[in-house]
């Protein structure tokens, strides 16, 4: 037994010299969250760990991480500067994945899965042409305030971590009637101090972490290239006149508008709100410099189409034809209530679904500069008697502006 012992003393040593980093770690991570090193035994939540790591091997750990890759360090930034530990970034996770499409059946949204009257409490915008609870940094920077708020009145931040999953009057009532905020005490399954999905949350939350920070998980994965992620901030803020398009900021700065439109899933359309004079939308980082360089204002090329008053047009019918809300065109053309006159010019914003060709090519044409009605005809295969016959027109004079029917 004795010569036995001695041949496996340097195979224990070399395992125990392996597994202390990891588990410095681990208890590094317990502690930004207040929890003593003996949680690192829990047998539920080595248990969620356990088949985590067998489950995300399959892909949805990883893909989680990798998507959010642009986020996650602007995430950390904005936690560290408000004081929360960065590890808080997997409570983003546990609520989204890091989808800031997220929503829930309670009506949560984004990352953090704020429901709107928490979001609007700490500031986030919620109207028809924005919901900020998807903004990625907004959103991150009023979860950071709400965790400091939390704890602050918890003392710990195990239990600021519950409290956003209960609510803090239920947690409040839960550490009066344990007599205690111990997470031990709070976690009996016997006593369920806490609900059922709060005791399995903070379980959650450590095991990602634990997860998230283990180099040698990540290493046999093929998603090793996140540990050469730089840390530091990845994308950009940048401030477009209201109503620029992201199609139009994409092409100028060349990045894949589905790209763009992924930093800024705060925008329920393809353009900034026309009712603030500037709004901020990200880039990547790396696009800064040339944002700078070719960016210039253009409120109408290829975003807007010029809509001109006819005899009984209506908003709701003109919104019909472009696919647009009348409250949208009234807030583009500041429009006090729905009264329309003839010849009145409107502004009409396109979603990039929309096809502007079709919308054009459906029953109107608006003349242009340079105009004739051969070259209108020619261009919509139609004959000049027939867009003369629609617009009683007699002879071959038309008007820049003018919007010529080209169909019955």
């Amino acid at each position: 037994m004795k010569y036995i012992l001695l041949f496996l003393l340097p195979f224990l040593l070399s395992a125990n010299l392996t597994r202390t980093p990891n588990h410095n770690k681990e208890i590094a991570i317990l502690e930004s969250f207040d929890i003593e090193a003996s949680f690192l035994y829990d047998e539920l939540m080595n248990q969620m760990k356990n088949s985590n790591t067998a489950i995300y091997k399959d892909e949805r750990f990883f893909q989680a991480m990798d998507d959010a890759h642009l986020f996650i360090p602007a995430i950390k930034s904005i936690l560290s500067s408000n004081g929360v530990p960065p590890e808080f970034l997997f409570l983003a996770m546990a609520e989204s994945q890091f989808s800031t499409k997220a929503y829930s059946v309670k009506r949560a949204s984004g990352l953090w899965q704020f429901i709107p009257d928490t979001a609007k409490l700490y500031g986030l915008r919620i109207d028809k042409y924005v919901d900020e609870r998807r903004d990625f940094i907004k959103s991150t920077e009023a979860a950071a305030k709400y965790l400091r708020e939390l704890h602050n009145k918890f003392g710990k931040w195990y239990l600021a971590v519950i409290a956003y999953n209960c609510g803090s009057g239920r947690l409040s009532k839960a550490i009066k009637d344990a007599n205690s905020d111990e997470l031990n005490v709070l976690l009996d399954s016997q006593k369920k101090y806490i609900p059922k999905e709060s005791r399995l949350y903070i379980r959650k939350i450590v095991a990602l972490a634990i997860m998230g920070n283990d180099e040698q998980f990540l290493l046999k994965s093929e998603y090793e290239h996140l540990l050469n992620r730089a840390n530091a901030y990845s994308v950009s803020t940048v401030k477009v006149p209201s109503g620029e398009s992201l199609k139009r900021v994409s092409k100028l700065i060349g990045i894949p508008h589905e790209e763009l439109q992924k930093l800024n899933r705060h925008l329920k359309y393809d353009f900034a709100p026309p009712y603030l004079k500037s709004y901020d939308i990200y880039i990547p980082y790396i696009k800064l410099s040339e944002f700078k360089q070719k960016y210039f204002e253009d409120k109408i090329k290829n975003i807007y189409k010029v809509h001109i008053v006819q005899r009984g047009d209506n908003l709701f019918d003109i919104g019909r034809k472009y696919h647009v809300s009348s409250k949208v065109i009234m807030d583009f053309n500041t429009l006090k209530s729905a009264r329309l006159s003839l010849n009145q010019k409107l502004i009409i914003p396109i979603y990039d679904k929309i096809d502007i060709k079709k919308i054009d090519n459906e029953s109107y044409h608006v003349v242009k500069k340079g105009d004739t009605l051969k070259s209108i005809a020619k261009t919509h295969q139609v004959t000049i008697k027939n867009i003369q016959l629609n617009n009683k027109i007699e002879g071959s004079i038309i008007k820049e502006g003018e919007r010529l029917k080209l169909y019955e």
